[in-house]
């Protein structure tokens, strides 16, 4: 029997057991409060004096009643003292073991507000598992999901603390106002200063804001959103084909970004003497050079510097195969 059922049915007995003596004690000549009276304190085991003088056939009744409604009585104050430990104790025991999880997590991502955007961009990092930490200040919000969570108000220090910030990857905050998305960015920021954060902005006048305060990106997902159906209008197959490839995990394909590190055997080469397609049967689709300029189906002769960015389009075996040639030293 499940611990609601249970409590349910004790509750129920109770019940029952406070109306029949309630109802005899009335057919004894008791008023109907004065019944009631006489019934709890009976079942409750107080030891009041009778409300008034008992036959035998009151006192009969009474035995009866205490026989039965006193451990009754014990009983349901029995269950529901047990349901509320062991829900406390279980809710605490599941809170400190989800502590213990967040602590050992490193490079993980940490969203701040579970709404629409944020449980978009949970479903989205899980499709590539992606270990993630969700933050709200709703209980209701937190309940039931699959991922690690804390509950507070992320413009708290010790909540993005308790988070891991420290040990984090990323952070996105996608609070419903744009000034809680800038006080977000400012504490984390100040709290890691090499931290990846990327914050929602509700308006274009607000992304500004957000990138003065540490963010390293600022989004406008209604922006984008209606910029995406605009593209869909004008060229379907194009848009279909990179979100295809961006967001559906049933595909293999991927695009993705490598770095080519100080130590890389890559750094000081060109893309020919790469040979990076027969290398790896990755696509090279553009590099990023170190001051952020971004050149689209590079030439063969195009050299490699440290930290350049490499945006390939390919599997994921073919994908890790580029990271392996970049990797290597």
């Amino acid at each position: 029997m499940g611990p609601l059922r249970r409590i349910v049915r004790t509750i129920l007995a109770f019940g029952l057991v406070l109306l029949a003596g309630t109802v005899g004690y009335v057919m004894l000549g008791f008023g109907v409060l004065d019944a009631v009276y006489q019934t709890v304190t009976t079942v409750t085991t107080v030891g009041f004096r009778e409300v008034h003088p008992l036959t035998a056939a009151g006192q009969l009744f009474t035995i009866v009643l205490i026989l039965t409604g006193v451990g009754t009585a014990l009983y349901t104050f029995g269950v529901l003292l047990e349901a509320l430990i062991e829900g406390h104790l279980r809710q605490q025991m599941g809170r400190r073991r989800m502590d213990r999880q967040i602590s050992r997590m490193t490079g993980h991502i940490i969203i701040c507000g579970w709404g629409r955007v944020g449980s978009a961009s949970v479903q989205y990092l899980s499709s590539l598992g992606k270990p993630i930490v969700v933050v709200d200040r709703d209980p209701a919000r937190l309940n039931g999901l699959e991922h690690p969570t804390v509950l507070g108000d992320v413009t708290d220090d010790r909540v993005l603390e308790a988070a891991g910030i420290h040990r984090a990857l990323a952070l996105i905050t996608t609070l419903d106002t744009d000034a809680g998305n800038v006080y977000v960015t400012l504490s984390s920021r100040a709290l890691r200063p090499d931290l990846i954060i990327i914050a929602r902005a509700r308006t274009e006048g607000s992304k500004s804001k957000l990138l003065r305060a540490g963010a390293n990106r600022a989004v406008n997902p209604q922006l984008i959103g209606g910029r995406r159906m605009a593209a869909f209008a004008l060229q379907p197959h194009v848009s279909e084909f990179l979100d295809v490839v961006m967001h559906d995990e049933t595909l293999d394909y991927r695009i993705e970004e490598v770095e080519i590190t100080a130590t890389s055997l890559l750094v000081g080469r060109s893309l020919a003497d790469v040979a990076l397609r027969e290398a790896t049967g990755a696509l090279l689709l553009a590099i990023r050079s170190a001051t952020g300029q971004f050149t689209a189906n590079p030439s063969p002769d195009t050299c490699l510097a440290p930290h350049t960015i490499l945006i390939a389009l390919g599997t994921s075996a073919q994908l890790d195969a580029v990271r392996q040639h970049v990797d290597a030293h």
